[in-house]
């Protein structure tokens, strides 16, 4: 084997390629470093209009996974590769990943569904698929809620959107059921009207709410 023929013709395909590799290399490492200064600051900029804090979120990884996508297709036509061409392959790639993950995507169309319908949003306390707790999150597959007791719990979205959901905040008044039981040789309605200027000195209490105190015998052995 001739040493120097062969490394006549490595020479100029490693200058050729190697560029072309360092310069991709290069150019994906900047578009991360732009797409996080991006994501960043779509995400500052919309808190700071006082825009939804799940939407803001959203919109910021969204943006970034964007910009990071779009340069990595520009950079294969730096070997030669059609986009076309590669569209195809990932659309046939898609229906296979599709088919595999049917529950994933699933979790994916219900999430889009609660980030458009939004029945609750971050901040809330809910009761959803079985748990209860603060909404700390709501992403594309999953809804994070931190519990009473301090624990996180992810609830696929595909639970959360097909069964019941009661958002205990969504309306600034509530009201309390308090049951007082009562001796039988007791006047029941006297008790009831001793009872709501007690209840109407309770805290936040509102008089509409204070002044709704009704009374219910229950029989007695």
């Amino acid at each position: 084997m001739d040493t120097n023929k062969l490394l006549e013709e490595a020479v100029p395909l490693v200058t050729t390629y190697g560029i072309r590799v360092l310069g991709v290399v290069a150019v994906v490492w900047v578009s991360f470093k732009i797409a996080g200064s991006v994501q960043r600051g779509v995400t500052q900029g919309l808190r700071l209009r006082k825009f939804d804090e799940t939407l803001a979120i959203f919109f910021g990884n969204m943006l970034r996974w964007l910009l990071i996508l779009g340069t990595i297709l520009a950079c294969l036509s730096v070997f030669g590769i059609e986009t076309t061409s590669f569209a195809a392959v990932i659309g046939a790639a898609g229906l296979a990943v599709g088919l595999a993950f049917q529950g994933t995507l699933s979790n994916f169309a219900a999430g889009v569904m609660l980030l458009v319908f939004r029945p609750f949003k971050v901040g809330d306390y809910i009761v959803a698929a079985g748990k209860e707790g603060v909404v700390a999150e709501l992403g594309l597959f999953v809804t994070a809620i931190d519990t009473l007791d301090n624990r996180r719990i992810y609830l696929g979205n595909t639970s959360v959107g097909s069964g019941v959901i009661e958002n205990y905040t969504e309306h600034p008044v509530r009201r309390v059921d308090i049951d007082v039981n009562i001796a039988g040789r007791e006047d029941i309605d006297a008790s009831a009207r001793r009872s709501r200027p007690r209840a109407s000195r309770c805290p936040d209490a509102t008089r509409r709410a204070a002044r709704r105190c009704s009374s219910r015998a229950s029989a007695a052995a």
